[in-house]
């Protein structure tokens, strides 16, 4: 799957799980809320606002990663990984 492929997956699953952009200049923005991330028609850039309001223009070729967080347990914690 390429990596527009991938984010929108990510963007648009339901429930939505915050995640983060990992790119190949280090920078790795945070997606805290799927109304927070906007992509490009063509899926060549995004656009990222971060909690602070400041905004990061994504080059999609750039991605390495994309991180999601693990799913909340019941109790409303983030779940550990195991090890």
């Amino acid at each position: 799957m390429a990596v527009s492929e991938r984010l929108r997956a990510v963007h648009q699953a339901k429930p939505f799980q915050p995640f983060t952009l990992h790119l190949s200049d280090g920078r790795s923005p945070k997606v805290t809320h799927p109304e927070l991330l906007a992509i490009a028609p063509t899926g060549r850039w995004a656009m990222v606002i971060d909690s602070d309001e400041s905004t990061h223009y994504v080059d999609i070729l750039l991605v390495t990663d994309i991180e999601v967080k693990k799913p909340k347990s019941k109790d409303g914690s983030w779940r550990r990984k195991a090890g």
